[in-house]
Order: structure tokens, then sequence, then C-alpha cells
């Protein structure tokens, strides 16, 4: 791995609320292939009078002044323009120069643009480049309306950079390719951000966040999966959010310019400028910088910004895994399983934006550069070869964040498994409980029905000899004391004996025995037991 970047990237530390949930990409408007950006198919373009404005031709009637297709009613679909801040915006700066060092002086210096100094911004803008810049690198915060406008106006810069960017839709593509070209790159990925006391927004803009920010609450009814919201990792202080890096290369001959657009709650204009400074201190980029003449391979710098990014997600997730697997293990609480559920659909999520994050880098392997024909063959192979050899280096680092998504993923489902075992033990342990207990019962049913047993012949006798039956046999009753007893012993025995006959097991008789065998049980179990005797008899003399 290339040691330009082998610093802590730093994480931002946030107050107050996290950050909001991210708008799902409407790939569509992704590119210039599109024929129909933002159009709204419900209005017929015939009865539309924005093609009657009046277009101004400065800066500030960009996009129209030179994207003429674009009609206002799409600007304002894009929201290209909308919710842009009119506060002050700070441009930062990185000078790569044609020997291959970074410009250390226009590094330290900042532009700040007041909403009142539109006027300098654009002259700023237009100023003569030092004709020994090879790239110059421009970082933005809190890009207003005109700047962006001034940018759009002055770089040539396709609008859909700027709707992509601000609705959040990965894409790349190349345009314009002769002597010079224009790449573009806007790319989702996910970062780590630290942030104590932090409140979710409302359960409508990002549910996948708990109510409190901590270890206790693992159950939440309003709770819904979004993967496109912040995940909390509630075993720290730690919060899972989507960033976004978009910029947007010009290759020129003469020198080549990089814009890099900043989300607000993001990864800011300065501390990417910072990072992208520092590769320039590196023993081992500051050689292919000047061994190499082509200014896409800075472009590759930036994308090392996001696979760092990518690599801290994974140590803290796989941190978060191990805690929630301990969480499994000592409290076997089933609710535990929709925090495992939230975890493995953003690791769904996370396959798709590796996946657009390694056709980026594929892009940018793949993507001739114009402006490289003007030198020498040589320095084109070696410029080639150097970019060649990056570029497979982030892909196989890229591999190796797949890899683990897929082994953090699959631990997951081993998570989720014992949860579910482990409940299901309980629930055995419950059932056999019940079991026990229903046995117990069914012994004493049992019991009760023996006594029943004894007690209805009497019962039966009983009302039999309370009968008025002398109209039917004349003279005196017949019924004494002793009658009765001699009835109720008989019918009770016959009674026993016909119950016992009729069950397949009983300890009178054994298992799987004939029905004559069964009705002859008093016989048989007498002469079991006399013969039973006998044999201790002989064994006693013996």
């Amino acid at each position: 791995m290339s040691s330009a970047l082998a610093i802590p990237l730093g994480r931002d530390t946030i107050h107050g609320n996290m950050p909001g949930r991210t708008p799902a990409p409407t790939y569509r408007h992704a590119a210039p292939s599109g024929p129909w950006p933002w159009m709204d198919f419900d209005v017929d373009p015939h009865t539309s009078s924005s093609g009657s404005v009046e277009v101004d031709k400065s800066w500030k009637g960009y996009p129209q002044n030179i994207f003429g297709n674009w009609t206002p009613d799409q600007v304002h679909r894009s929201k290209m323009l909308a919710g842009r801040s009119s506060g002050t915006c700070k441009i930062y700066r990185v000078d790569v120069l044609k020997d291959g060092t970074f410009d250390e002086g226009i590094a330290s210096r900042a532009l700040t643009v007041p909403p009142d100094c539109r006027d300098e911004c654009w002259t700023y803008v237009n100023a003569e480049r030092p004709r020994n810049v090879r790239v110059r690198s421009i970082f933005v915060d809190n890009m207003t309306i005109e700047v962006l406008k001034m940018l759009g106006t002055k770089y040539v810069v396709e609008p859909f950079f700027f709707s992509s960017s601000i609705n959040w839709i990965p894409s790349r593509y190349q345009e314009a390719e002769k002597e010079n070209d224009h790449i573009t790159i806007v790319l989702p990925f996910i970062r780590v951000q630290q942030g104590r006391k932090m409140r979710p927004p409302s359960v409508q803009s990002s549910n996948s966040a708990p109510a409190n920010f901590g270890p206790a609450p693992l159950e939440d009814s309003n709770q819904i999966i979004d993967t496109q919201a912040p995940l909390p990792l509630l075993s720290s202080d730690f919060v899972l959010v989507q960033d976004l890096l978009a910029v947007h290369m010009v290759r020129h001959v003469e020198s080549s310019t990089i814009i890099s657009y900043h989300p607000r709650q993001r990864t800011s204009a300065k501390r990417l400028q910072s990072l992208i400074h520092r590769t320039g201190k590196s023993v081992y980029w500051s050689k292919m910088f000047k061994t190499s003449s082509d200014p896409t391979l800075l472009l590759l710098a930036y994308l090392w910004y996001v696979l760092y990014a990518w690599d801290e997600t994974f140590e803290e997730l796989y941190k978060y895994i191990t805690w929630l697997e301990t969480q499994v293990l000592s409290t076997n609480d089933i609710r535990l399983t929709r925090q495992l559920h939230i975890v493995q659909a953003h690791l769904l999520h996370y396959r798709s934006l590796l996946q657009d994050f390694q056709k980026s880098v594929k892009f940018v392997q793949d993507t001739r550069n114009p402006a490289m024909s003007a030198l020498s063959e040589q320095e084109r192979n070696e410029s080639a070869q150097i970019l060649q050899r990056e570029a497979k280096s982030l892909l196989s680092e890229i591999l190796r964040l797949d890899n683990q998504r897929i082994i953090q993923s699959d631990r997951l489902k081993n998570v989720m498994d014992l949860a579910f075992a482990s409940v299901n033990i309980d629930d055995s342990r419950y059932t056999k409980k019940l079991t026990e207990a229903t046995v117990r019962d069914s012994a004493a049913m049992k019991q009760i029905s023996y006594l029943t047993m004894v007690f209805l012949p009497a019962n039966f006798v009983s009302s039999v000899f309370g009968m008025n039956v002398r109209e039917f046999i004349g003279g005196s009753a017949p019924e004494t004391l002793p009658r009765y007893v001699a009835v109720t012993l008989a019918l009770t025995s016959f009674t026993a004996w016909l119950v016992i006959a009729l069950q397949t097991y009983s300890s009178f008789h054994p298992p799987g025995c004939s029905r004559w065998r069964r009705f002859g049980w008093p016989i048989c179990y007498v002469w079991n037991k006399l013969r039973g005797r006998d044999s201790k008899a002989l064994e006693n003399d013996v």
C-alpha cells in the first residue's frame, strides 16, 4: 500500500444533531448521456415559455449561458441552485508544479469570498495561472450560488456534476475529448464520524438511529431500516455516515484543474486540502509526481482518501459486531436481532457502494488522457505505467475491503443464528417444564378417575336400591344391606377387571400380549406372583 496517506485521517467531532440521511440516488440523471436531464415528462415542452427567456451571457447566466438545453425548470428540479448558502465561501488550493513539487505558499492561503465581493471573486477566478503549474486542485467550502456559477462558467463544467453532487448520485463520465477533456467522479462512501451526545433527526429523516445514543437503547418501536441514514455504533461514540467525493477534472495540455464539492456536515474542504497537500511530502508519491507528467495521478490521491475512510469504517464495524456477539452470548435477548438486521442491511448497502468505488477506479485507469499526446512516447509510457500500477494497487485494496465486508456479513449471520438458537433453547426448557407439569396433572387426574371408578358402582347400586319397584315385583321390598354390599362388591370387581383388561399398557400384564391374555389378567397375575414366590424360596434353600 502506498504511504502517501499513512497518517490518521482524523475524525470530525460533531455536537448537537446527527448528520441527516442522504437522498436515494436517481441514476437516470447521473450523466450527460441521458438526453432529458431532470425533465418533467408531464409538461409539454412546446407549451413551456422557458425558451423565450433571455439568457444572461455572463457567469450569472450559468448554466443556460453555456448549456442551453438546461431550462430554468430543469435547473429548479435538479436543485442545483436551491438551498445554496448565501454566506461566506472559502476556497482552498493545492498547486502541483511541473517538476513534481507542491507550491507551499499557495497551500497555506485560503480565499474568503464574502457575499458582497462577487466581482473580486470573478477577477480572482479568471486570473492567469503561473505557467509552471501542472495541476491545480480547488476545494470549495460552503459553495454559494455565485461561486458555483463562476466555476461552472470559467471551467465549462457540465451541470450534471453539480446536480449529481447535490443529489448524491454516483456517476463517472468523460466529455469533450479533444486535445483536452473533462472527467467527473461522484462517489458516495462511508466513513467514521465521532460525536458525543448526538441527537438523531426525526423518525422521518433518519430512522435507523435509536432515540438515545449509547449502549442502552437496543429497541425502538418506531425504528425502520434506512440504509441512507447514519448508523450509530451503540458500543461507542462513533457513527457511520455516508460521505461524498465529488470531483470534476479538466485535463489540459498546459495546466489541469480539479474542482471538489463538499456537502455540509461531511468532509470539509480544508481537511481534504490538507490531506492532498501532504501527498507531496510522501517520499513514494513525490517520486511518482516527478516521474509522471500525467495530472490524473493526483486524482488517485483523492480515491486513496476514500479507501482510508472505508478501512476505518470496517475496523469500527468489526468492534461493534464483536460487542453484539458478546451481548447475544450474555443476555440471550431476542431484541438484539433488530440491531443485527440493521447492521446486515447496511452491509448489503455497502456492497453497492464498494462496487461504485471499484468502477470509479477502473474508470480512471481506463480513461485515456488526450492531453498526454503532446508529450514524447517515453514520457507517455512511463506515466501510463505508473497510473496503471497505482490503479491496480487501489483495486486490490478494494477487493480486500469487499472480502472484509463478506466476512463481517457472515459473522452477523452466525450471530443471528446464535441468537435464535439461544431463544430456541430457552423455549425448549420452558416447554420441558410445561410437559412435566402436564404429566403431574395427568397423574392427578388419573388418580381422580380411579377414585371415581371405585365409587361409581356403589353409587349406581345405591340408586337402583333406592328406586320404588314394589308395583313391579310385588310384596315387601327386597332391599337389604347384605344384598347391597354383595352387589356393590361384585359390580366394583367387574368394573376394575374390565378397565384393566381394556388397557394396552398396564403393570398387570406384559406389553404386546394378546386380548385373551389381557382378559385373563387376574389368573395370570396371581399365577406369576405364586411362581415368583416359589422361585425366591428355592433360591433361599440353595
